[in-house]
C-alpha cells in the first residue's frame, strides 16, 4: 500500500494494491471515516481529501456528523448475513430481491441516514416517494411496497442484533384497510377447455418437426399442470426419476405419483387420472434418462402467444394470466368438484387458509346448505282464555 499524509497527520491519502484511485481518512468524533477521492493522481486526490477533511470539521461543529452506523453499513451486513446463512434454504431469485430491492430504492432513500434516524415518519415519506417518482405514474402495486418493507425491516433487525439499533420502529402503513381480496386468475371449465383444445389445434398445424414439437411438449404441458396443481417452479424441477405411474388403491384409477422439490422444500402430490397420459407422450417423444428434466424448456412465449390469440391473457377480474394459472385452475376445479378443501391443501403443498383466502369464489361448492339453511320451529302461539272459553262453549 502507498500511503502519505496531509494536514500535520490528520488526513491519510492512501491506494492499495489493486485499486488504481486513493483513498482517504481521518479520525474524528470518536471513530474512524473513510472515502474514495475517485482521483487517480496524487495532487488531485490531496485536493479532494483536504476539502472532505474539512467539510467533515463544518458538520462536526453544527452537529451533523453521526457517531452511529449508517443505514448502508447496516444493508452490507444483513446481504453478507442473509446470502451465507440462507444457502440452499432460499431461492436465489429471493436473495437477489433483496439485493435489487436495496439498490433501486432503499439505499438512495435511507441509505446515509444513521439508524437511529429510520423512523416510523421516515419510513411513511419513504412509502409517499415511492408513489411520487413511479416511472409508470401508477403507484407500485402493494406487494411490491410490501416486499421493500420487508427488507427494510429485515436490514433493520440486522442493526439490532449487532447493537447498532436499540429497536426496530414501527414499519406498519397507517391508516392502512383490510385489503381487498381478490381471486387469483384461473381458467374456467369453459375456458380450461378452449386452451387445450387451442394448444393441441396448435400442435396438429405446424408442419415443422422442431416447432411441432415445442408445440406438443406446450399441449402436455397445460394437461400436467391443470390436474396436478404444481407450481411453475416445481414442474420445472421435476426429474422422471420424480414421478411414478400407479394404481390408487382408493379409487383403482391410474395416477401419477410425484416427488415434489420446491419453494417448501420436498413435497408429494398426487394427480388426477389426466395427467398420466400426457406425461407418458412426454416420456414417448423424448425417451428421457431418469435424471433428464420432464420439462427443460418453458415455453412461455408460444403459451403467451395462445393466450393472446384465444383471448384468454387476462381475467373477467382483469388479472394477467400465467403458467401459475393452470395451478389455480387444478384447486378451483376440485373445489367445484366438491374435494375435500384440507386435502387439496395438503396434496398442493399450501394451507388451508391460502385457500379460502384467494379461491373464496369457488368455496359456495362445499358449502352444505342443509347444515347452513336450518329454520327453528316456531312455537304455538298461546291461546287466550276467551278463547278456551268459545272453544268450550261450541263443544
Amino acid at each position: 500500500m502507498e500511503k502519505h499524509t496531509i494536514l500535520g497527520g490528520k488526513v491519510h491519502v492512501y491506494r492499495r494494491s489493486n485499486s488504481k484511485n486513493w483513498q482517504c481518512s481521518t479520525y474524528l468524533n470518536g471513530r474512524n471515516r473513510r472515502m474514495t477521492t475517485k482521483q487517480e493522481s496524487l495532487s488531485h486526490a490531496k485536493d479532494v481529501a483536504e476539502d472532505w477533511y474539512f467539510e467533515l470539521i463544518g458538520k462536526s461543529k453544527r452537529g451533523e456528523l453521526k457517531n452511529e452506523k449508517t443505514f448502508k453499513q447496516a444493508a452490507e451486513r444483513f446481504l453478507i448475513e442473509y446470502e451465507a446463512i440462507t444457502l440452499g434454504e432460499r431461492s436465489p431469485a429471493w436473495v437477489r430481491g433483496h439485493k435489487d430491492r436495496l439498490r433501486l430504492h432503499l439505499l438512495p432513500f435511507f441509505g446515509e441516514l444513521g439508524l437511529s434516524e429510520v423512523t416510523a415518519g421516515k419510513v411513511q415519506e419513504y412509502r409517499l416517494h415511492r408513489i411520487e417518482t413511479s416511472k409508470t405514474g401508477q403507484p407500485p402495486a402493494r406487494k411490491t411496497l410490501h416486499n421493500e418493507i420487508v427488507t427494510l425491516r429485515q436490514t433493520l433487525k440486522t442493526a439490532v442484533r449487532h447493537g447498532w439499533l436499540s429497536h426496530v420502529p414501527d414499519l406498519s402503513a397507517p391508516y392502512k384497510t383490510q385489503g381487498k381480496l381478490e381471486h387469483r386468475p384461473w381458467f374456467s371449465p369453459k375456458e380450461y377447455k378452449q386452451l387445450y383444445e387451442a394448444t393441441r389445434k396448435r400442435a396438429r398445424e405446424l408442419r415443422q418437426s422442431n416447432h411441432r414439437k415445442h408445440a406438443e411438449d406446450l399441449h402436455d404441458f397445460v394437461l400436467f399442470m391443470a390436474n396436478t396443481g404444481l407450481r411453475p417452479d416445481e414442474a420445472y424441477n421435476i426429474e422422471h426419476r420424480d414421478v411414478e405411474i400407479v394404481e390408487d388403491e382408493a379409487t383403482g384409477e391410474v395416477i401419477l405419483e410425484i416427488e415434489v422439490r420446491g419453494k417448501r422444500g420436498v413435497g408429494y402430490c398426487k394427480s388426477m387420472p389426466n395427467a398420466v397420459r400426457p406425461y407418458q407422450r412426454i416420456v414417448q417423444r423424448n425417451s428421457p434418462q431418469p435424471m433428464d428434466k420432464v420439462f427443460p424448456t418453458n415455453h412461455l412465449r408460444m403459451f403467451n402467444t395462445v393466450l393472446d390469440q384465444e383471448s384468454l391473457k387476462f381475467s373477467r377480474d382483469g388479472k394477467r394470466r400465467t403458467a401459475y394459472s393452470l395451478r389455480h385452475t387444478y384447486i378451483s376445479l376440485r373445489l367445484m368438484e366438491g374435494a375435500d378443501i384440507y386435502q387439496v391443501a395438503k396434496n398442493c403443498r399450501t394451507s388451508v387458509e391460502m385457500i379460502e383466502k384467494h379461491y373464496a369464489a369457488h368455496i359456495k361448492n362445499v358449502i352444505d346448505a342443509a347444515a347452513v339453511n336450518v329454520r327453528r320451529e316456531r312455537p304455538n302461539k298461546i291461546k287466550s282464555a276467551e278463547d278456551i272459553a268459545e272453544e268450550l262453549a261450541d263443544v
